[in-house]
């Protein structure tokens, strides 16, 4: 491994074994989910399910199967805080688990997107059941607060220099090709040099792992890191270009 910065995210950050204060609020805020026999008509805007059939799902089938695990939760916990990431976004908020992660350290302030009313209303209860305070979820397509964030419903003559910009974005929200790719380009302007962008499920078809190789092919990603399940590029333009593959 060349690069000292990735090393050091590996072993002081993916290797962390080590207890966090953090971890306690994850684990209560996904166990709650996993009790919660509620049942609920899902709207997928994505590229669907592979382990539902119907939408109508019960809220702790959802947290099992499809929310972030208790481990992947852990780890985006620890990014947060070894990265100082004071102002997030999420693409795919679902019941709110991965949000949970991001915002438990009552610091880093988090917008997350969800479009399905019915899953979202589910996480809003379970953010006020747990304080979370730091979280603006935006109830809409993705693709509409994308256009809100970066400006794009404007006519180019009034079209706003773009002032806020994302330490982190985590996309989960769409596993289709061209979606990801969508959401990366118009993205781009609300990164700074030190963000990071986490892609989850790079690997979940042929047409997934094809956007992941064009993204980290991208002129301004210097650094990529396979992860298998996630994908993680960073735009430090003091280091020269390189892709890593690490297993966590």
């Amino acid at each position: 491994m060349h690069s000292p910065f990735v090393y050091e995210l590996a072993t002081r950050c993916f290797y962390d074994t080590s207890e966090h204060s953090e971890y306690g609020l994850i684990k209560d805020y996904r166990n709650d989910l996993l009790r919660n026999r509620e049942i609920i008509e899902v709207e997928d805007f994505g590229a669907g399910s592979k382990v539902f059939s119907s939408n109508q799902r019960p809220v702790h089938a959802i947290a099992r199967n499809a929310g972030v695990t208790l481990f992947r939760a852990k780890l985006l916990s620890r990014i947060i805080n070894y990265l100082n990431i004071e102002n997030a976004l999420e693409l795919g908020t679902s019941l709110g688990i991965a949000s949970a992660a991001i915002t438990a350290n009552n610091s880093t302030k988090l917008t997350t997107i969800e479009g399905c009313k019915e899953t979202a209303k589910i996480a809003r209860q379970q953010f006020q059941k747990f304080h979370l305070k730091n979280v603006d979820l935006r109830i809409d397509k993705i693709e509409n607060v994308v256009s809100d964030l970066t400006g794009d419903h404007r006519p180019t003559k009034i079209k706003q220099k773009i002032s806020e910009k994302f330490d982190l974005i985590y996309f989960d929200g769409n596993h289709q090709k061209q979606a990801t790719l969508d959401y990366f380009h118009r993205l781009l302007p609300l990164a700074h040099n030190d963000s990071v962008f986490i892609f989850d499920d790079i690997h979940w078809s042929a047409e997934m792992q094809e956007a992941w190789k064009e993204i980290i092919e991208h002129p301004k990603v210097r650094v990529s890191i396979d992860t298998f399940q996630w994908g993680f590029i960073f735009f430090r333009s003091e280091q020269v270009k390189e892709h890593f593959t690490i297993r966590v």
